[in-house]
């Protein structure tokens, strides 16, 4: 909560000062924690005059403010939830951003032997055949639905004292997961931009279950009058620019891009 007075304050300061329009969009902690936004929201202020307050959460709590018209539009990652607010009539339309992937990191002796899997979902039977510790984020959000969606393909329902939800944002879950030494699931970004990772590594990837895309969905004017439509449309029309199209593929850690820019014109 403090996270989210402290964007929202710094925004609308920055907002009255320059006289520019402001829009309030729900993202994700994923997308907040790779840094990407600290390079995406000048750029947008410097080209359209729009300021964007973030409100960072869950992609469950994002789709929730959507719901109760608390913001204009939301950058989430989880299609089926997505294409649910769409179908309930509570956003405009869904729109393809870029995406990046979900990997697995975890002790660097890896005592569940997740470098022989094959697929995310062997990985998890691995974790939860070896009874070592998992951190779930427990928060609703892209991510912990992904992951729950995996434990139900791989036929397990966690629990006991292996399992641990952390009900917090990605960069936290991280936290907790190091400072146990523990398995644990997280976007690619976050966890490349994550400087506390102790003993972790990067253990399992490149599953095509472990994709992860990022969708910008306007709330509807319909359902909530007030929202700023109009703005909700420029900032898309610039997402979706080849501008945003170099900022995002150019937006690299150490050499490696956080995300792949797959919006169509």
């Amino acid at each position: 909560m403090k996270l989210f007075w402290k964007t929202l304050i710094v925004a609308t300061v920055l907002a009255t000062a320059s006289h520019a329009e402001s829009l309030r969009m729900a993202v994700t902690t994923s997308f907040y924690n790779s840094g990407l936004s600290e390079i995406l929201l000048p750029e947008i202020r410097a080209d359209i005059g729009l300021d964007v307050e973030l409100i960072v959460v869950g992609t469950g709590q994002a789709l929730a403010l959507g719901k109760s018209g608390d913001v204009d539009a939301i950058l989430v990652h989880a299609r089926a939830a997505e294409e649910a607010f769409l179908a309930a009539g509570y956003g405009t339309h869904r729109r393809e951003i870029m995406y990046n992937d979900f990997v697995f990191v975890g002790p660097d002796d890896d005592p569940a032997n997740l470098g022989r899997a094959e697929t995310a979902v062997q990985a998890l039977q691995s974790i939860a055949r070896a009874g070592v510790v998992f951190v779930s984020r427990g928060d609703d959000s892209g991510t912990n639905k992904k992951e729950q969606s995996l434990w139900v393909e791989a036929g397990i329902e966690p629990e006991g004292v292996w399992y641990r939800a952390a009900g917090a944002g990605m960069g936290a879950t991280l936290n907790v997961a190091s400072g146990m030494n523990a398995y644990t699931v997280s976007d690619r970004a976050s966890w490349l931009n994550f400087g506390n990772k102790g003993e972790l590594v990067l253990l399992f990837a490149g599953d095509p279950a472990l994709f992860n895309q990022y969708a910008y969905i306007p709330v509807s004017p319909t359902r909530w009058p007030h929202v700023k439509s109009d703005l909700a449309m420029q900032l898309e029309n610039w997402l979706a620019s080849d501008r945003a199209k170099e900022l995002i593929n150019g937006y690299t850690l150490n050499g490696e891009p956080l995300f792949t820019f797959n919006a169509t014109q």
